[in-house]
């Protein structure tokens, strides 16, 4: 059996709780917003992958976190993704980070796809995806840029599975490779 999976960072309850509270203002917008408890830092689609295969997967990434040190993502706004010419979703966008950058190009190298150096890595999460044929009818929204100031602190790397059951999609966590405390 194959499953969807993916490696992301997840966040605390309480920023969970922050930023659905900060969307309540766009709630009437044709909007399929994401759920609370499935808000997450994305860093990477691996696919639909072979249950015997997610195992070596889990590993190799424990094994590309575990030298990593704990740090930390600030968050500064929420925008219309990609472009407010062309919006697809809204999303609380963070700072540039290298470390950020650093942490996924190890997992690509671990996991043997990595390609080549990214320039720049900025985290970003996904609040909603806008519902294209309505967003289109509607007038007056030119722009959101919502200030959204926060920090995550990053200790672990979490492998997860979009399971989709009773008419619902939710993460279910595999398995969570902290990073290294020292």
């Amino acid at each position: 059996m194959k499953r969807k999976i993916y490696i992301s960072i997840n966040l605390a309850d309480r920023i969970k709780r922050r930023l659905m509270a900060s969307c309540e203002k766009w709630r009437d917008l044709p909007v399929k917003w994401a759920k609370e408890e499935n808000l997450n830092i994305s860093l990477f689609f691996l696919g639909y992958i072979d249950n015997d295969v997610v195992a070596d997967a889990c590993q190799k990434v424990r094994e590309a976190v575990e030298e990593i040190e704990l740090f930390d993502l600030e968050f500064e706004k929420i925008i219309l993704a990609p472009s407010v010419e062309n919006p697809q979703e809204f999303r609380v966008v963070g700072k540039v980070s290298d470390k950020l950058k650093n942490l996924c190009e190890a997992i690509e190298r671990e996991l043997e796809i990595f390609v080549a150096s990214k320039k720049i890595f900025s985290p970003h999460i996904t609040l909603g995806k806008i519902r294209k044929e309505k967003w289109e009818e509607l007038e007056g929204i030119s722009e959101v840029n919502e200030k959204a100031s926060f920090a995550v602190g990053v200790e672990s790397v979490d492998i997860m599975a979009s399971h989709f059951g009773e008419g619902k999609n939710n993460f279910v966590l595999i398995e969570s490779c902290p990073l290294s405390s020292l």
